[in-house]
């Protein structure tokens, strides 16, 4: 894309973190912002902040995890603003411990928000956008989905996070080239983050009722995975603004992968020569063995 001035912006996820940033600065660009969050109080605020710097905002609340919410968004959004040029599949949220202590609505919340969102988004929003670039020959737009450096690597005690991250990369990497078959008009990328300040470590405050276990308590290792996640995200260096930033970079220059901490992609190179020399995964903590003896005296005291 290289015009955003008068077009239109999606973002999920918009009430706070990368989706807020996003949102100020597609309102500083003079995009109509479209923002959908799942939490009512905080979207409120959120829009009426945007509304302020001059942008033409719809609010919409939703469950990204809920298909016919994400279908409802994308009417509201052609009745009001037409066809959007930039998408951001954005909505997400973290969990962790040992793979096998994740309960049936851990994988069915978290497998639902950060996948099926993103799913959801694509499958709705696409056919609409190639509707508009068919009759447009100066349609511009482009779909953004956030994974996560989770989604290129495997960090113990991240399971069903990790599971979905990977699954939006393999998702994302498809939209590039199923969308490189039929238009030149439409491209896409995907986000991943590294630990990036942005309130992921507390999304069980919008963990919905019907996904909660009644009686089911943290194990260990989810209590562990949690304090880990609270001192990862809030001590991260980058600002979520920054973040936000290199999206739209990214969206202009029509540039596939947005990395956060690309000294983190070591990681990703060792994890491709596990693979091609049939070599076992190497230990996560090979950088820092301390961190490793710690995580394995706490999981087995």
């Amino acid at each position: 894309m290289k015009t955003f001035q008068g077009r239109t912006a999606v973002i999920t996820g918009a009430a706070s973190g990368f989706g807020l940033e996003a949102s100020r600065i597609a309102a500083r660009l003079g995009m109509n912002v479209v923002m959908a969050d799942v939490q009512a109080n905080a979207l409120e605020v959120a829009a009426g902040e945007i509304m302020g710097l001059g942008a033409a905002v719809l609010p919409f609340q939703l469950d990204v995890s809920k298909p016919e919410q994400i279908e409802a968004l994308a009417e509201k959004t052609l009745a009001r603003f037409g066809a959007p040029h930039l998408v951001f599949n954005n909505a997400g949220v973290g969990a962790g411990g040992l793979i096998w202590e994740h309960t049936r609505k851990d994988w069915d919340w978290v497998i639902g928000v950060n996948l099926l969102g993103v799913a959801h988004g694509v499958r709705v929003f696409t056919p609409m956008m190639l509707a508009a670039a068919k009759v447009d020959p100066g349609y511009e737009g482009h779909i953004v989905n956030t994974a996560s450096m989770a989604g290129l690597l495997n960090a113990p005690n991240m399971g069903v996070y990790n599971v979905t991250k990977h699954a939006v990369v393999s998702l994302s990497e498809t939209l590039y080239q199923d969308l490189s078959l039929v238009t030149d008009q439409i491209g896409a990328s995907v986000l991943c983050p590294y630990f990036v300040p942005t309130g992921i470590h507390q999304s069980e405050r919008n963990r919905p009722v019907e996904m909660q276990e009644a009686t089911a308590q943290p194990t260990k290792s989810q209590l562990i995975a949690q304090a880990m996640s609270d001192k990862a995200v809030t001590s991260g260096k980058l600002t979520a603004a920054q973040v936000a930033q290199w999206v739209f970079d990214a969206v202009a220059a029509r540039q596939f992968y947005i990395f956060s901490h690309p000294h983190a992609l070591g990681g990703v190179q060792m994890r491709m020569e596990d693979i091609l020399t049939h070599r076992n995964p190497t230990d996560p903590f090979k950088e820092r063995p301390e961190l490793g003896v710690k995580l394995r005296e706490q999981l087995r005291d």
